[in-house]
């Protein structure tokens, strides 16, 4: 009997010790508006590689792609009450929210991309990511959005009178939309999703985005102009949301932190090579690649600085960014 009984305990033991296991196993879902194999889609999917190889298969990330659940406004307020565990969106969206993200957006601000990774990667981007603790959001890293430049369904954009009076697609937020106006042009926010049949119907006359967005979302087929303006290398940002993340023990936390850093360096590989095999099916589609005169578009900028940065501390941010070398 007492036989019995010792096996009959550690039979418990191993069946709790199961059961403890299985409770401590956690699936973060992240969202996307991009399509499977675009570099920040396939940087997750890295990420959750790397947690679930340092916690022995305990913590997993689930990608949830091409929108599923929502346009990037959208998956903000989701990710911000805990619906969605983690957000990839580009730092546009986040303007009106987290005011330090306006900043990084605004037109012709970056000499280049090594300028905007020396920016991000040092004290500047973790003061950004800090800030958006107080919003329901902890800031894990950032990631590349190259070079955006504006793209048209019938009048190319040759130098900036161009622009005047184009109905032009802008991302949801208020910088943006006084960009375009500085431009001349007429912003239309909308979600990315609406943007392919906006152009082909004419409820827009054209959009701006990277030589990825434009040929993954398939728009250079209706908007057969590109041009060369370069105006913003505003960044993508991984956010978590603070609810899941509170939920995570200390350990976790620090693990899903380091995962989101290191997930950085593969991005930027996944995104070089992506942005040079866009930008070729891009040229051999047959789009009017258009170079411009840049100074002239950031000429035009004066006032969209004047208005977005007012208060002594962005005033002191952006010409902490500026000195960035």
């Amino acid at each position: 009997m007492k036989k019995i009984a010792s096996m009959m305990c550690v039979a418990m033991g191993i069946a709790l010790a199961s059961v403890s296991a299985k409770a401590q196993e956690i699936t973060l879902r992240s969202a996307d508006i991009h399509p499977d194999g675009y570099p920040t889609v396939e940087a997750v999917k890295y990420m959750g590689e790397l947690l679930s190889e340092r916690s022995n298969g305990r913590i997993k990330v689930q990608v949830m792609n091409n929108s599923v659940l929502g346009g990037e406004k959208d998956t903000i307020e989701q990710t911000r009450f805990g619906v969605i565990d983690m957000n990839r969106v580009n730092a546009a969206p986040f303007n009106n929210l987290v005011k330090e993200t306006t900043v990084l957006g605004l037109p012709f601000l970056f000499r280049s991309t090594e300028h905007m990774h020396n920016t991000v990667d040092g004290p500047i981007g973790d003061e950004v990511l800090a800030a958006f603790e107080p919003h329901g959001l902890v800031g894990l890293a950032f990631y590349d959005s190259g070079a955006r430049s504006f793209y048209t369904t019938k009048k190319p954009i040759e130098k900036l009178a161009d622009l005047k009076g184009l109905k032009i697609r802008v991302q949801q937020s208020d910088l943006w939309i006084s960009m375009m106006q500085a431009f001349g042009a007429n912003p239309t926010p909308m979600p990315m999703g609406e943007v392919y049949s906006s152009l082909e119907t004419g409820v827009v006359d054209g959009a701006e985005n990277n030589w990825p967005s434009y040929e993954s979302a398939r728009h250079y087929e209706v908007a057969k102009n590109y041009s060369l303006t370069e105006h913003s290398l505003n960044p993508e940002i991984l956010v978590m949301s603070k609810v899941s993340f509170d939920k995570l023990s200390p350990e976790d936390q620090k693990l899903v932190r380091q995962a989101a850093k290191d997930s950085v360096g593969k991005m930027r590989e996944l995104w070089s090579a992506r942005e040079k095999a866009s930008e070729e099916k891009v040229r051999a589609g047959g789009v009017n690649v258009i170079k411009v005169d840049k100074a002239e578009f950031a000429a035009a900028m004066t006032s969209v600085y004047d208005k977005f940065v007012t208060d002594p501390k962005m005033k002191d941010l952006l010409e902490r960014v500026k000195a960035v070398k």
